[in-house]
């Protein structure tokens, strides 16, 4: 699933082809909001929030999540789409731009001073001019005997991380994921490693947790079955969620991790 860096490089993105112009096409293709036509109106800006993509059109936003499919593609009018048509569920359309968004898990079309009503419940995202590293926190700490691994990834805790960093943070401050958060020491500098390692990424298109752009990326996420970096034992992979439907693949060192 595209994690928070992704989303802000996309708004980022997005923001610079289409801030300032004029929408003269506007195709939404999901049966709720299939019959909003927005030409003619201003888009303003592509602003992200967490995990999410706000685009402030007129009065409007349109708020879409990528989720694990989805992603926003940025083409000249005329030229071939690199995804089939049958996976667009929103084309944009400006005199020099087309954005489509193609398998876009939620799609939602708002008055832009109702949109809190979808994402007001989000903590604090790391990416954002009012990060606030003590309130995220306060928010993880809230439940004291909850795996940190869970906590790491709950949106209403931090915004923006997903199951890459939650893995990533884990291992370099010495955690397994399974550690109930109230255990955790120094929890003030997990958070804070977090926004810094968040930050450096999100104007990348590859994304590091080693220093590395090439080759090996990542300390433990996806290295199953591969030696440890630092000591040499082999990494495990388990599985950590709220329920079996939110279940996601932990990787962790046994013995750099407690």
């Amino acid at each position: 699933m595209p994690e928070g860096d992704t989303v802000y490089l996309t708004a980022t993105n997005l923001n610079a082809a289409l801030a300032g112009r004029v929408l003269t096409g506007c195709d939404i293709r999901v049966p709720a909001f299939a019959t909003v036509d927005l030409s003619g109106e201003t888009f303003h800006e592509v602003v992200p929030r967490g995990k999410h993509l706000l685009m402030h059109v007129g009065e409007a936003t349109i708020h879409s999540h990528l989720k694990m499919e989805g992603s926003w593609h940025l083409y000249r009018p005329g030229s071939r789409w690199k995804r089939p048509a049958y996976q667009a569920r929103a084309v944009l359309t400006t005199q020099e731009w087309v954005a489509v968004g193609f398998d876009l898990g939620e799609l939602d079309i708002v008055p832009t001073k109702d949109e809190e009503s979808i994402v007001g419940y989000l903590g604090p995202d790391p990416l954002a001019d009012d990060w606030d590293e003590n309130e995220a926190v306060k928010r993880m700490l809230a439940e004291p005997s909850r795996p940190v691994g869970l906590a790491l990834l709950d949106q209403r805790v931090i915004a923006g991380l997903g199951n890459v960093y939650r893995n990533e943070l884990c291992f370099l401050r010495g955690v397994l994921p399974t550690r109930p958060v109230g255990e955790v020491s120094e929890p003030l500098k997990l958070v804070q490693l977090g926004q810094r390692l968040i930050h450096a990424n999100r104007n990348r298109a590859t994304r590091t947790t080693t220093g590395k752009l090439r080759g090996e990326t990542a300390w433990v996420h996806g290295r199953d079955g591969k030696p440890c970096f630092r000591c040499g034992t082999l990494i495990r992979a388990g599985n950590l969620g709220e329920n079996e439907l939110q279940e996601r693949n932990t990787f962790y060192c046994p013995v750099c991790q407690t």
